[in-house]
């Protein structure tokens, strides 16, 4: 058969045309890649933190992925599907917030010069010595020095009120007005308690200073207030080599209160010239006592503890930079604490561990301390138990606990000899007791997330 097929009639002279299929979504084999798993790798990092697919709907959305692109390549019929189909694959993770600074972080350089400027004032004493003469003169002075401690704990607590409500100027309206009463008041008592003499001119010189103190503390002026005690302290070191005429040591201590006045009159004057803020409502006078109280209180007890030996004052003074830095790291671990406890047990435990550390820190210092004086380390131990957990709470806006804690246990102090008890052991039992009520009671409130907003 040489010749052509013969063809079906009337389709014509030519071949026919077959048709091709539609073009149609073939589905992916088992082996091949899966597109969404590369688009799961490639947002991982935003896919984990979503907590709910609609984030991921957005997430794509903005991401420019169109509907044709999620039929054709994802094969999944909308957005919200394949928003679905991705949160499902990517596991939860949700990270941790970087880290916040710490507002408590101790400043080591400042507490180390407030630890200077607490303790080098002892050495106007030694050098002084020979100033004063009789039971009337020193009464005087301790008399003159309580209530100035006094008045100054209560001035500078209010202070520090007008300086968070109206700035530095009020602060400094404050200091110019109470710190020459609180002087004049404390001078006042010194004279009625010993009597004209030089003892009550010492007494005038030490409220003097104790004022001017005062102010540079609140005003952030430790070194200049270091400064002028460079004169006393080189005095007192002379006196160790050979013996100061009289004149000369009175000189060098009435060269210190005249610097130290000077510096806080030059302090209160920037500061009433600084930029006014925005005033808060000026706070009570009421609020300012219990710290008043406290600073009487404090003051007898170290009377009283210097009374029976005059080393466990010197290392109680020389410990109060450190007692204040450790005042810093309670509140720092306490803030480290509420960002890692999940309960408030966890935050209770750690906030007690914290106590537990830093009361301990400090009682270590104080008892390294005794033992390198030679003194009793038991009382001082109590005596400083008593005094940096109430200073603790007050730190914490808690003040007539501490105050009125520490006003019993000064009086029970004072009046135990004349009640026939023996001094020493009552002094060491009232302190622990006193300790133990204010450990207890610092436990209890500062163990509170709330106490520490």
């Amino acid at each position: 058969m040489s010749g052509p097929l013969r063809l079906v009639p009337g389709e014509g002279d030519t071949l026919p045309v077959i048709p091709r299929p539609r073009s149609r979504t073939r589905a992916r084999p088992s082996w091949a890649e899966d597109p969404i798993d590369e688009l799961a790798e490639r947002l991982v990092e935003q896919v984990a933190v979503a907590v709910h697919p609609y984030e991921v709907a957005a997430l794509l959305e903005s991401d420019g992925l169109t509907g044709d692109q999620i039929t054709e390549r994802y094969a999944r019929p909308d957005l919200f599907t394949l928003a679905e189909d991705l949160y499902a694959r990517v596991p939860r993770h949700y990270p941790e917030p970087p880290p916040a600074p710490d507002p408590w972080r101790p400043d080591h350089l400042r507490c180390a010069l407030r630890g200077l400027v607490f303790a080098l004032p002892g050495l106007a004493y030694v050098l002084g010595a020979g100033l004063w003469h009789g039971t009337a003169d020193v009464s005087g002075l301790i008399a003159s020095a309580l209530a100035a401690w006094a008045w100054n704990q209560a001035l500078s607590h209010r202070a520090y009120l007008r300086l968070a409500a109206g700035g530095r100027a009020a602060a400094g309206r404050t200091l110019r007005i109470g710190g020459p009463l609180g002087a004049l008041g404390a001078a006042a008592t010194g004279l009625l308690v010993s009597g004209p003499g030089t003892g009550a001119a010492f007494a005038a010189g030490q409220s003097c200073y104790l004022a001017a103190a005062s102010v540079l503390l609140v005003l952030g002026r430790e070194r200049a207030l270091l400064l002028t005690l460079l004169p006393v302290a080189a005095g007192a070191g002379a006196t160790f080599l050979w013996r100061l005429p009289a004149a000369l040591a009175l000189g060098l201590l009435l060269a210190t209160v005249l610097l130290a006045v000077a510096a806080a009159g030059h302090a209160t004057r920037d500061a009433l010239r600084s930029a006014p803020t925005a005033a808060g409502a000026t706070p009570k006078l009421l609020r300012s006592l219990p710290y008043g109280l406290f600073g009487l209180a404090a003051g007898v007890l170290a009377a009283l503890a210097g009374a029976d030996d005059p080393r466990s004052v010197v290392v109680l003074t020389l410990s109060m930079g450190f007692a204040e830095w450790l005042l810093y790291r309670f509140r720092s671990l306490a803030v480290a604490g509420l960002r890692e406890s999940t309960t408030s047990r966890g935050f209770t435990l750690r906030a007690g561990r914290a106590l537990a550390l830093c009361l301990g820190a400090y009682l270590a210092l104080l008892a390294l301390g005794a033992l390198a004086a030679g003194t009793g380390p038991a009382p001082l131990l109590g005596l400083g138990a008593v005094l940096w957990t109430a200073l603790l709470l007050q730190a914490f806006s808690v003040a007539w606990m501490p105050a009125a804690v520490c006003l019993v246990a000064a009086a029970a102090e004072a009046v135990a000899p004349s009640a026939g008890l023996p001094p020493g052991p009552t002094q060491l039992i009232f302190r622990i007791a006193a300790a133990a009520v204010l450990v207890g009671g610092a436990c209890r409130l500062l163990g509170r997330p709330t106490a520490h907003r």
